[in-house]
């Protein structure tokens, strides 16, 4: 770049200011000609001197926190003519910045020039720019081989050798006793006495005697720690304005925060004025927000908002320069003319029509803002009147400190500081008066008081794995607030003193909804579970030939309890998990149940026991083969009525076929037993004629019985195969009968 280039190409870092839709008139940044023609105008022409500003002219104001683990934060002042603002952010939060900052100002009065910060190289870029890369971590063989052709004093086995660097190649290292033949980086030098070849393993040291390339080498470390030690950055706002004149300025942006989190503090009434146990009663219910500043700024009087929603909230480096990848183009060697895209364009009448609307609908925003500005700001509510003050005093008192009770608690603790309500879709608490909260300090802030409804109850569940249930409260919000996700410290007592009874957890619970809370083990009300399975087959029918059978498989899970308490009677809540596919029995009906569970109450008196026994159900369809299942077990399940007489009846037929078919095999058996019988004959006899001479009686009388054999045989063969054909006729009309069965 020229030196004599205009002083606006060092502005070129300036970002896309984002303007508040409908507050004031849209912004637009300065443009590269006009910053050239104010540099060059002459001092009186620009008006006043800039005034030198802090981000103490705008402190923080306002702050909304999101459970989605961010911070809206508006800072609201005025500034003096010409003016230049610097907002310092930790690095990390620059992004958020550039995504989200908003400048609000009124355009009649000044203007925002520019949205300035310090660029930022990406690392590996910066340090691929020097001398010597070390922007992929090389090792030492790496580094060497990029240094090829500098001079280097290499310290090896104790001997200083100088020379110049040809190169790191690999080389094979003879085995030595039990160690293989490995491969080795070797560092070759060209010194005055020739060519050396050094092992790098036994390289101790090395200088670089080429100056500039140590520089080098030095700058790239040096921007490494840098980089680290880099942890603030300075976002500079530069405003224009009449000299003298303040100009009202509101900047708002976002960026990551600690999700805020609540705890509450639940009172449970005097069990003893409750005659009958599960009945619902009103229960004081108290919820403190905790807040954390882990910026580096004071938040001094800052209106503050607790958000309970979760909006869309994700990260995006826009602070680090992008590169795009450019193709190397070769250079052509015939000239010729570059094509050109052409933008679309439209009718001049519809154009003329479309600036006209655009007009109007700046108008409208402006008047709009106009009319909001002039709004006066909603005043906080009048605190309410001081309820009678709790007496502590114990002079006089012969009996002393009696300690908190149960109405004291409810009655007198910290109030709530914040109003509650629903902001478009979210649900927010916005506390009345200004808080304070030094930076790296966090706070404690009562937000919520409420009577709910609710009643104790003893809960059980088998996932616990215990023998008690423990003590709990079923606790309805039909309070106008949202109780969000959060541990509760559960208080118990009565008129005369009160006690810690143990710790709870709820999850979100809206307006309305209906939760169970467990804080204690439940030590008085013992529990015994039993768990029975039984399968048993409900129905037997033929389909397409196969047996189907229905089984029904039940499973049983008895509670029995015992409630040792002999002056407090109990509601026992029984959680029993549902089986996938499974239909629920008995009881008919759950008194609540949940995706994954039933529950079931079961009311003990004092000192009584009583049990429940829950009945689960499903019911499976099985095929099996037509003869896998006996007669005798067709008839048992016929006269159980499981089976139908026309089943009955289509089995009786398979079986009689199949006997036609037993009796077609064994008459071929008998076939084959009987050739092979006189086969067996007709060897002994050519055995036997094999000896005498064929003019003997003997042997003419053997001939004779071979020639009434072969009659026999043929006899025999062609009966075995019309028995083979009839056997497989019967089989294939077996076959099909059975195919076509379909019997209820």
């Amino acid at each position: 770049m020229s030196r004599n280039a205009p002083r606006m190409n060092s502005r070129s870092r300036l970002v896309a200011l984002l303007v508040g839709a409908g507050l004031a008139a849209p912004l637009a940044l300065v443009s590269a000609p006009a910053m050239a023609q104010n540099e060059r105008a002459p001092a009186a022409a620009r008006g006043a001197e800039k005034a030198a500003a802090s981000d103490q002219d705008l402190p923080i104001r306002k702050i909304t926190l999101y459970r989605s683990g961010v911070g809206y934060f508006e800072r609201a002042g005025s500034v003096r003519g010409d003016a230049e603002i610097q907002l310092r952010f930790s690095t990390e939060q620059i992004n958020d910045i550039l995504k989200s900052m908003v400048v609000v100002l009124d355009p009649k009065s000044g203007r925002l020039e520019a949205v300035s910060y310090g660029s930022k190289e990406p690392l590996a870029r910066r340090l691929a720019s020097f001398g010597v890369d070390i922007s992929k971590n090389p090792t030492v063989p790496e580094l060497l081989n990029q240094l090829r052709g500098a001079p280097i004093k290499v310290v090896a086995a104790g001997d200083q050798i100088t020379g110049t660097i040809l190169g790191v190649e690999q080389r094979k290292v003879p085995p030595v006793k039990d160690q293989a033949a490995y491969d080795a980086p070797h560092l070759n030098l060209v010194t005055q006495t020739g060519m050396r070849s050094i092992a790098v393993s036994d390289i101790s040291s090395f200088e670089l005697l080429d100056k500039d390339l140590a520089t080098e080498l030095n700058k790239a470390l040096s921007a490494l720690a840098e980089y680290r030690a880099d942890r603030s950055k300075t976002v500079n706002l530069r405003f224009s304005g009449a000299s003298g004149n303040a100009l009202p300025v509101t900047v708002a942006y976002i960026h990551e925060m600690p999700v805020w989190k609540t705890s509450y503090r639940l009172i449970l009434p005097d069990e003893s004025a409750k005659k009958e146990s599960g009945k619902p009663s009103t229960l004081n219910i108290r919820g403190w927000a905790i807040v954390e500043n882990n910026t580096d700024h004071d938040w001094n009087d800052v209106k503050l908002s607790l958000v309970s929603g979760r909006p869309v909230s994700f990260q995006m480096d826009l602070y680090e320069p992008l590169y795009v990848f450019r193709p190397m183009i070769p250079v052509p060697t015939v000239p010729g003319v570059a094509p050109r895209a052409y933008a679309g364009g439209v009718d001049a009448e519809l154009g003329k029509a479309l600036v006209s609307a655009g007009e109007e609908a700046r108008a409208s925003r402006r008047d709009a803002g106009r009319s909001r500005g002039g709004m006066a700001p909603g005043s906080p509510p009048a605190p309410a009147a001081a309820a009678e003050s709790l007496a502590l005093k114990t002079a006089g008192d012969k009996a002393g400190y009696a300690g908190l009770s149960a109405g004291d608690m409810a009655d007198y603790a910290a109030a709530a500081q914040a109003q509650a309500g629903e902001v478009g879709e979210v649900f927010q608490y916005e506390l009345e008066a200004p808080v304070t909260i030094e930076r790296q300090r966090s706070a404690m802030i009562p937000i919520l008081s409420a009577a709910v409804s609710g009643r104790r109850v003893s809960i059980f569940s088998l996932a616990d794995r215990s023998e008690y249930p423990m003590r709990g409260v079923e606790l309805k919000n039909d309070s106008s607030l949202q109780l969000l996700p959060g541990p509760i410290a559960v208080f118990d007592g009565n008129e005369n003193t009160t006690a810690y009874a143990g710790d709870a957890q709820i999850g979100h619970i809206g307006q309305g909804d209906k939760r169970l809370l467990a804080y204690a083990v439940d030590l008085d009300v013992k529990v015994l579970t039993s768990a029975e399975n039984n399968v048993t087959v409900t129905h037997l029918k033929i389909v397409d030939g196969l047996f189907e059978q229905t089984i029904k498989t039940q499973s049983t899970t008895s509670y029995a309890m015992q409630n040792n308490d002999q002056k407090r009677a109990r509601t026992v809540v029984i959680e029993q998990a549902k089986n996938q596919g499974w239909s629920l029995v008995k009881p008919e009906k759950p008194s609540e149940e949940t995706q994954a569970l039933y529950r079931f109450e079961l009311p003990l008196a004092s000192g009584k026991a009583g049990t429940l026994a829950v009945l689960q159900e499903r019911t499976d369809a099985q095929r099996i083969g037509i003869t896998d299942i006996d007669l005798p077990t067709i008839l048992a399940y016929q006269k159980s009525g499981k089976v139908s007489d026309k089943v009955v009846e289509a089995v009786r037929e398979i079986g009689k076929r199949q006997g036609v078919i037993n009796q077609a095999e064994r008459d071929i058996q008998e076939l084959d037993r009987q050739i092979g019988e006189i086969n067996k004959d007709q060897a002994r006899i050519r055995g036997n004629m094999a000896g005498i001479a064929q003019s003997s009686q003997l042997y003419t009388r053997y001939m004779t019985k071979l020639t009434e054999q072969e009659t026999q045989l043929d006899t025999l063969g062609e009966r075995r195969i019309k028995g083979q054909e009839s056997l497989d006729k019967l089989k294939n009309e077996l076959v099909a009968y059975i195919r076509a069965l379909n019997v209820e």
